[in-house]
């Protein structure tokens, strides 16, 4: 290690000049917050100093994780620096990535027998009509990878959940192509995949169907049945046989046909036990 001497202090006020005695070569050292703690032998404070300073990350970082896909808040908080040092440098790279998004919408997906005819913006837009979704409200991102190669992101609310979908973008002629990274992005680029759920509907009971309706909801139909099926005629009632054995429950018998005229014809009790006889009048 050469020493140095001190020379004297540079014409801008803000460095030191120091001179090789041996080559006579001059160096400039910045007369920084660390000299001034080096020339105190103040060893703590220039820890600190030391400490603050690798916690700065360079620009050039900085740009390499915002496009790798960070946020600025993400990179300002691992690199212990305010959102406002990490923007400075970040809204280039941010740009950079917004204008790709824009760019993967325009490419053409990859089928088995080629790339499709219709975009990637065209053929998401047209699955998130059939599922109801409101296309408005998605939002389309890209990041570069460690192999170079972009990925473009689509993320997307439905109900309470949230999704997210990636290709992989290759730039190139007639807007380049995409290809799918992830299920979300195959269902999206396939129409047929999609179903749309079946409506709840009073089914039609079968003759072996049991039918239990409720208060809240009776089927039409079986009730129109009943009303229009036609009403049988009653049949003739006969009196039940009397049992033998409680005789005092059993009612008078009608008059019988072949009796005499006001005179009916009382059955005895052994009529009633044996059955009733028939007598000439």
């Amino acid at each position: 290690m050469r020493a140095l001497r001190v020379v004297g202090l540079h014409e801008d006020g803000k460095s030191i000049v120091c001179e090789d005695p041996a080559s006579r070569t001059r160096f400039l050292l910045p007369a920084d917050e660390r000299l001034r703690a080096a020339a105190r032998g103040d060893i703590t404070r220039l820890g600190q100093i030391e400490i603050e300073l690798e916690s700065q990350m360079r620009p050039r970082e900085i740009q390499a994780r915002i496009r790798a896909g960070e946020s600025v808040e993400q990179v300002a908080s691992s690199a212990g620096v305010t959102v406002q040092r990490v923007e400075r440098f970040a809204y280039p790279v941010l740009l950079e990535r917004s204008r790709t998004a824009e760019l993967a919408q325009r490419a053409h997906p990859v089928r088995e027998d080629g790339p499709d005819v219709q975009t990637l913006g065209e053929v998401v837009a047209h699955s998130f009509g059939q599922r109801g979704h409101d296309y408005s409200q998605a939002t389309w991102d890209s990041w570069r990878g460690d192999d170079g190669k972009w990925v473009v992101v689509l993320s997307w609310k439905a109900g309470r959940s949230d999704n997210r979908a990636h290709w992989s973008f290759a730039p190139g002629a007639h807007g380049g192509t995409v290809q799918a990274l992830d299920e979300n992005a195959e269902v999206l680029l396939n129409p047929n995949a999609y179903r749309a759920p079946r409506t709840v509907r009073a089914l039609d009971p079968g003759k072996d169907a049991v039918v239990q309706p409720t208060l809240d909801s009776v089927p039409d139909e079986p009730v129109a049945k009943v009303i229009d099926a036609p009403i049988a005629e009653p049949e003739e009632e006969t009196e039940p046989p009397l049992p033998a054995d409680e005789p005092e429950e059993v009612a008078e018998p009608a008059p019988r046909a072949k009796g005499k005229k006001n005179h009916p014809i009382v059955p005895s009790w052994e009529d009633v036990l044996l059955g009733v006889r028939s007598q000439r009048g």
